[in-house]
């Protein structure tokens, strides 16, 4: 009897460690195929960069695919030449940050280990998937793919320019609009000003990667609020469970108003405020449902800015790059917003309106851009997803983040008609779940759409044709 066909659409980390779970969960085994066009699964956005500069932002012991497997990454590491390679990977507390290509590394291997191991036959098809006629999947390679099942774990669109950026600048090279293209940062001289449209993760990227390249010219980064990611804590810290099994019921404001009690109890029995949010990051996904449709929105508008800088830290060496260039001046961190810019002969002269009053203008040689992935923008991203919205199937979640789904990962189309042979997983599913960006919460939420794909193939119906 035939395997059943299971295609997933996007092989980052997601997509790998769907495929993963998928093959480890099925005992009679399934036929997947990843479609990446990527030489390797597991890499995608974050984990393909090659920068020695860019590390994985939380310790290596709390990298994985399951809560089973907590501290494999770092034993698999620890054994590899690359951490012989990287002396700078180990932190002063014991703690290891390794560059993030080594993640990707250790994820491709487990897919091949799943492959090799399981009942399963995976295999990682480099191409794009195109268009989708219920679930027979085109690729822009001319290859139709006929599955029972879809899953769409495509979650991170192009950078959004801003309009006043591409009006004045184009096709200038003083505008560097995605600066993870590879050699995006290659042109930029020693002594170059530059300017930086963003300050977060991105940014603390790019202030690294140009650091590490011997850059030491002035450098500018600005956004509306001027906050930069939080490092991690130091050494170990005990977990600060105070949630109970089942959560109280509680407005957005009341979710705000306990988690600061718990950081100032935490604070005086001297626990920092990190064990304090990775509780409420670890329950993310239930409290993010329990919240109304308008405290939703409102935690976007006015809290999002400031749950982004405590909840996505960066690695120590990165904070010290920007500590460094801080303090001996070389890097101003300003809470503006863009005035006005234009190109004046080789350089570009920018108008800068501070947050609490008052204007800046600065001329530089280069423009960042990193105000990161334009999720509003993810169902125009890609003819694929634009032509399943246009046809009803799918349709965008209310907030702007993704896809709508409901609490199973299925997509819903224009009636709202849950599709359970199309799913989605990662961060494209966040309007529905939360938190949906970083490890753990991901590699949970693969394995959770892995076990509900199983159940919806096990109980049988036709997949539904495209409208």
């Amino acid at each position: 009897m035939a395997k059943p066909r299971v295609v997933i659409i996007g092989g980052g980390f997601t997509g790998t460690a769907l495929a993963i779970h998928l093959a480890r969960l099925s005992p009679e085994g399934l036929a997947i195929t990843l479609v990446e066009p990527r030489p390797l699964p597991g890499h995608g956005v974050a984990y393909s960069a090659q920068d020695p500069a860019h590390r994985i932002n939380v310790p290596a012991g709390r990298m994985f695919l399951s809560a089973a497997e907590q501290g494999e990454f770092e034993r698999w590491y620890q054994s590899s030449p690359a951490f012989a390679d990287d002396p700078a990977a180990h932190w002063e507390d014991g703690k290891l940050y390794p560059q993030r290509a080594a993640f990707g590394r250790f994820v491709a291997e487990k897919f091949f280990e799943a492959a090799a191991t399981t009942p399963s036959t995976l295999r990682h098809l480099r191409d794009r998937a195109t268009r989708l006629h219920g679930c027979t999947v085109e690729t822009a390679g001319g290859i139709e793919l006929r599955a029972e099942a879809v899953v769409l774990a495509i979650s991170h669109p192009p950078p959004a320019l801003p309009g006043s950026v591409a009006h004045a600048l184009g096709n200038s090279p003083a505008l560097i609009a995605d600066p993870w293209l590879p050699g995006a940062l290659d042109a930029i001289g020693e002594r170059e000003r530059v300017a930086v449209i963003g300050t977060g993760l991105s940014m603390a990227d790019v202030v690294a990667s140009l650091h590490r390249r011997g850059h030491r010219g002035p450098l500018i980064a600005f956004s509306r609020r001027g906050l930069l990611p939080r490092p991690n804590a130091r050494g170990d810290y005990a977990p600060w469970p105070f949630l109970p099994a089942t959560l109280p019921q509680l407005s957005l404001r009341g979710w705000l108003r306990r988690t600061r009690q718990e950081i100032a109890a935490a604070a005086e029995l001297g626990v920092s405020w990190q064990a304090v949010l990775d509780e409420v990051r670890a329950r993310g996904q239930q409290i993010w449902p329990s919240l109304s449709l308008k405290d939703q929105k409102q935690f976007l508008r006015h809290l999002r800015p400031w749950w982004d800088v405590h909840r996505y830290r960066i690695a120590p060496q990165v904070a010290a790059a920007i500590g460094n260039a801080q303090a001996e001046g070389r890097l101003q961190v300003l809470a503006a917003r863009l005035q006005h810019l234009a190109p004046h002969g080789d350089a570009v002269t920018l108008s800068l309106q501070l947050r609490h009053g008052g204007t800046q203008q600065h001329q530089v040689d280069r423009v960042i851009v990193t105000t990161g992935p334009a999720h509003g923008a993810l169902l125009e991203s890609q003819p694929l997803l634009h032509q399943l919205e246009r046809q009803g199937v799918l349709q965008a979640d209310p907030l702007g983040l993704g896809i709508l789904v409901n609490g199973h990962a299925e997509t819903l189309n224009r009636q709202g008609e849950a599709n359970p042979r199309l799913l989605v997983a990662g961060p494209a599913a966040r309007g529905r779940f939360g938190e949906l960006m970083g490890l753990p919460q991901v590699a949970e939420h693969a394995e959770a759409v892995a076990r509900r794909l199983l159940h919806n193939l096990h109980t049988g119906g036709r997949c539904p044709a495209s409208r």
